[in-house]
C-alpha cells in the first residue's frame, strides 16, 4: 500500500513573498513536489489571498480579528504540518509573513487559548537568497517569533545560497547538498506532523 492511500499526512505550504519571479515562490514549488513525492498530502496558500492590515491593537479592540485572519487560522489549523517559505528583509522575516502570525496569534476560538493553532501543529522553515547565507538570518529570527507563539519547530530546515543559480532548466534543484537539505526538512517535516493530533 503506498503512502498516499494510508492516511497521508496534511501539510501546508506558505511561501513569505508574492513578489512575481520570487525566489522563495520558487523554492516552494521545489519543496511541494518533494513534500507529495513522499507521500504528503500538499496545499500550497498565497497570502494574497488572506489580505490583512497591519496589525493594530485599536483596530483589534475596534473592528475585532479581520475575516481574512480567521480563514487564515482556520486553513492552519486543517493541516497537520505547515512550511514557511520565506525572503529575507533586513536580516529578518518580510513584515507580511509577520503580520499574519501576528493575527493568527490573536485568535481564540470558543473552548481554546489564544494562539493554540500553533502549539499543535509542526512548522519548518526554509529560505532562498541570492546571497551566500541563504536567509539563516530570517530563519534564526522567524524561528523565534514562532517561539514566542510556542510553536513546534523542526530542527532541519532549508537556507538555498545563489538561489538565483540553484536551478536547471527544469527547475530543479543543481546541488547535491540543497537536494540533500531539502529532502532531510521533507523527512522530519512529515515524520514530527504525524505525530500532531
Amino acid at each position: 500500500m503506498s503512502a498516499v492511500t494510508m492516511s497521508a499526512v496534511k501539510i501546508l505550504v506558505i511561501p513569505g513573498s508574492l513578489r512575481t519571479g520570487s525566489l522563495n515562490i520558487k523554492l516552494a514549488q521545489v519543496a511541494i513536489a518533494a513534500l507529495a513525492r513522499a507521500g504528503a498530502d500538499v496545499t500550497e496558500l498565497s497570502l494574497a489571498d488572506y489580505p490583512l492590515p497591519i496589525y493594530d491593537g485599536d483596530l483589534e479592540a475596534r473592528s475585532g480579528v479581520p475575516d481574512a485572519a480567521v480563514q487564515l487560522k482556520r486553513m492552519i489549523g486543517a493541516h497537520q504540518g505547515v512550511l514557511l517559505v520565506t525572503p529575507e528583509y533586513n536580516s529578518a522575516p518580510p513584515p507580511l509573513l509577520k503580520n499574519a502570525i501576528d493575527w493568527v496569534s490573536r485568535i481564540q476560538d470558543p473552548g481554546e487559548s489564544a494562539g493554540e493553532v500553533f502549539r499543535h501543529r509542526a512548522f519548518a522553515l526554509a529560505a532562498a537568497s541570492a546571497g551566500k547565507l541563504g536567509g539563516a538570518r530570517c530563519l534564526a529570527a522567524l524561528r523565534l517569533i514562532l517561539s514566542g507563539c510556542r510553536a513546534p519547530v523542526i530542527p532541519n530546515q532549508l537556507t538555498l545560497s545563489f538561489a538565483d543559480q540553484a536551478y536547471d532548466d527544469q527547475g530543479r534543484l543543481k546541488n547535491n547538498a540543497d537536494v540533500e537539505a531539502l529532502q532531510a526538512m521533507v523527512q522530519q517535516l512529515i515524520a514530527f506532523a504525524q505525530q500532531m493530533k
